[in-house]
């Protein structure tokens, strides 16, 4: 199985722990290498915000254990990169 090297996440948690608290928290999984979390939405309750992971063999369930953990839930997988380097997506024509 071909290692996961950047993972991009849609996750809802909550307001507790903050932004800085939750980022450093996952960053501190052990296959991660580095992590960006970008706030998208937030109301009353929670916050919507999407996690940029990057990593030589990321373990996702590591990863989602530890958004579990902070009380957070992952939505969807939004990007996922594999193999011996990162590709960066670029847009085409198709993207319009």
């Amino acid at each position: 199985m071909a290692a996961v090297r950047r993972l991009v996440m849609d996750v809802l948690k909550p307001h507790d722990p903050t932004l800085l608290s939750f980022t450093e928290r996952v960053s501190e999984t052990e296959s991660v290498a580095g992590a960006t979390t970008s706030l998208i939405e937030l109301d009353q309750e929670v916050q919507n915000v999407k996690v940029t992971l990057e990593g030589e063999d990321i373990d996702v369930s590591a990863v989602e254990d530890t958004i579990e953990g902070l009380g957070g839930t992952v939505h969807s997988v939004d990007q996922v990169a594999c193999g011996d380097r990162l590709v960066t997506d670029r847009r085409t024509l198709q993207d319009g």
